[in-house]
């Protein structure tokens, strides 16, 4: 059996679905495995909720390898036109997720060509984009002792171009925090401001007092993001709000410099508030969103190796502040997270963000070579 990559890709993408919702997601993926591990007895599987695990057990294992890819949607209404578009209203693979499951299903089909020396996992995991799937499957036990000694993942970035694969030996992405912020006063009318605490102001002078956070309190050549997407307070023009919500995000490349960028939002709200004489409620979820923080010698051999593939145009690249829930595995279990270009001129999480589907046999090829060589204790000249 060969996949068709492209209609595997298509048929994921129009059934988008959110975090620990992904059924129909599941049910299509649980399809396409059943088929390829027919007649294949060193294969294992189990689930997790919406999730899925594939044991490959090795001829003669002294590890476990493993390979993550994640499963859900985004709450965005697709604007693509494409005439394979989500038939989800409301609903998109924004951030190339499908391309991420797609690939992960044709490096399991290359795997299961013969049963590997090493065992090797695949995680078809839920909830990345805002429910930290990886860290709940961790926390719930639900690898037991399939639980990877090495773990390997893939984003898509549109900015890169097919062919290039991006990493470093260090921390690639950032680890984030949820911010929600809520300033209770007294309400009033407008025309007697002195009978009442104004939330809205309040709220107003906090999101400027903290951008100072930044400025003054972070190291710059570390570098930090305190970002305020969302504020809601009052009703009308002549009736001083009594309550005023903020929601952010906290982004840092430092478990470190995230918690310390926690701690001054956290004075500065209260101070805020102490001196209007309102309340505040803070509430900071970092959950399973850690730095994603490469291994370095992991890095180092899968930098190697692909700069020696003349397919591969690899880079040496900075880290990046978007998130991922992957972090929270990879400071449970040494590996690596990269970059795959994808060259699409809309950013991730863009209503019209649609990746070049000639980067699927490309991604295949390369990356089940390098999984060979992990797994089959084999070096490039063996494999060819």
């Amino acid at each position: 059996m060969t996949l068709d990559l492209i209609q595997i890709r298509r048929d994921l993408h129009q059934i988008p679905e959110l975090g620990l919702e992904e059924y129909k997601t599941q049910a299509y993926l649980l399809e396409r495995i059943a088929e390829l591990t027919v007649d294949k007895p060193f294969v294992e599987q189990k689930t997790w909720k919406t999730g899925i695990l594939v044991f490959l057990k090795g001829t003669n294992p002294e590890k476990t390898i493993g390979w993550r890819t994640d499963m859900d949607g985004l709450p965005i209404t697709e604007q693509t036109g494409l005439p394979f578009s989500s038939q989800h209203q409301g609903r998109m693979h924004a951030c190339g997720h499908d391309i991420h499951m797609t690939t992960a299903l044709g490096l399991l089909e290359q795997a299961l060509q013969q049963q590997p020396k090493e065992n090797l996992l695949f995680l078809f995991q839920p909830a990345e984009e805002n429910l930290a799937g990886g860290m709940l499957m961790y926390e719930d036990g639900a690898f037991g002792d399939w639980l990877p000694d090495e773990f390997y993942g893939l984003h898509v970035r549109p900015d890169l171009q097919v062919g290039d694969i991006a990493t470093n030996r260090g921390t690639l992405f950032a680890g984030t925090c949820e911010v929600k912020l809520t300033f209770k006063g007294i309400g009033g009318h407008a025309a007697f401001p002195h009978k009442t605490k104004d939330a809205l102001v309040a709220a107003a002078y906090f999101v400027t007092q903290v951008q100072t956070v930044v400025s003054r309190n972070v190291d710059p050549i570390e570098g930090a993001v305190v970002t305020f997407g969302a504020m809601r307070a009052g009703t009308t023009n002549n009736v001083i709000a009594d309550e005023a919500f903020l929601h952010g995000t906290i982004r840092a490349l430092t478990q470190e410099m995230n918690l310390l960028v926690q701690d001054r939002l956290r004075t500065i709200a209260e101070g805020v508030a102490a001196s209007f004489g309102l309340e505040v409620v803070i509430e900071l979820n970092q959950g399973g969103y850690l730095p994603v923080e490469n291994d370095p010698a992991l890095a180092a051999e899968l930098m190697n190796y692909f700069e020696a593939d003349e397919a591969v145009h690899l880079i040496e690249i900075e880290p990046a502040m978007t998130g991922e829930d992957f972090g929270y595995l990879l400071h449970q279990v040494p590996g690596v997270m990269f970059w795959l270009g994808v060259d699409t001129p809309y950013a991730l999480h863009h209503p019209q963000m649609s990746p070049d589907e000639a980067v699927l046999p490309f991604a295949v090829e390369t990356i089940s070579a390098f999984l060979a060589h992990k797994v089959n204790k084999q070096e490039r000249g063996d494999l060819e």
